[in-house]
């Protein structure tokens, strides 16, 4: 009985062809992003150009540069743009970590016990939905119109997000991987450090994702309580002037800060569970 002969390049390396696959798909998903940054950007330079829309409702990009440039100098309220990055910055890193360090325990307890969450669940799910802006009066009753207050207000906002994705990713886990480690003579603190929360950090680091956006969104209206240096109260104010170069700068910056953190958090989760969307 007579076969083909193989083909040599029927039978090429497998991992080489995944690699080249791979590296086609990391290469598309920039090239998408820049063609989607361009497909805005020309309109805009279009449209600002061509004198189609007011500079009161959207500035040049050249405005928005030239802005930067005094705020970054300090020319546009006295304060340099690195004093109002330096305090937005203290406020959310702060109110984020806090959050996480409450919302992570929390949201373990909520999916190990079932006391834990008969008391906390119904109070996350009231205040979730609620705006900060609707808590803000009492914040500021409560503690004042200092920092303890701001960084409050963001911790509420970022703790629900951590706290309900650890709280789903504890459930997640697998029941016969927790009967199994049982079975072997696991202790309960030995399979929710090894079963449970390597199970469920997939689900954390989303929450934690999440809240760390939520944080800057909250990050104006917790700059709003009288508050001497931050990128919320630098666009704020230069709202009530009709500044809005400096609003758009304002917040083409935070929005880049936002954008940094999440690749950082990305980042964590391709190390800490590199597992996750290989099956």
């Amino acid at each position: 009985m007579t076969g083909r002969p193989p083909d040599a390049t029927a039978s090429a390396d497998p991992a080489r062809r995944r690699s080249r696959a791979w590296l086609r798909g990391t290469a598309l998903v920039p090239a998408v992003s820049l063609v989607t940054g361009l497909a805005v950007l020309g309109p805009w330079v279009i449209a600002t150009r061509a004198g189609w829309v007011k500079p009161l409702f959207l500035p040049a990009p050249e405005a928005i540069l030239s802005a930067f440039g005094q705020a970054w100098t300090g020319a546009i309220d006295g304060a340099p743009l690195g004093l109002h990055v330096r305090d937005s910055l203290l406020r959310v890193v702060g109110a984020f970590g806090l959050a996480a360090l409450m919302g992570i325990p929390a949201g373990l307890a909520m999916g190990t016990s079932r006391i834990a969450r008969g008391l906390l669940d119904p109070l996350i799910e009231f205040y979730r939905p609620l705006p900060p802006l609707a808590y803000l009066p009492l914040m500021i009753i409560w503690f004042g119109i200092g920092e303890l207050s701001k960084v409050l207000l963001i911790v509420l906002a970022c703790f629900a997000p951590v706290a309900l994705s650890t709280r789903a990713g504890v459930l997640s886990a697998s029941r016969d991987q927790i009967h199994a480690a049982r079975a072997l003579g696991a202790s309960r603190a030995q399979v929710l450090r090894h079963v449970v929360i390597p199970a469920a950090m997939p689900e954390i680091l989303i929450g934690l994702r999440i809240g760390m956006g939520v944080g800057w969104t909250t990050l104006v209206a917790a700059e709003m309580v009288a508050a001497q240096a931050g990128l919320g109260q630098l666009v704020l104010n230069a709202s009530n002037f009709l500044r809005t170069d400096v609003v758009v700068m304002g917040i083409l910056v935070i929005g880049l800060f936002a954008t940094l953190f999440e690749l950082g958090l990305r980042w964590l989760e391709r190390v800490l569970v590199p597992w996750k969307g290989q099956s």
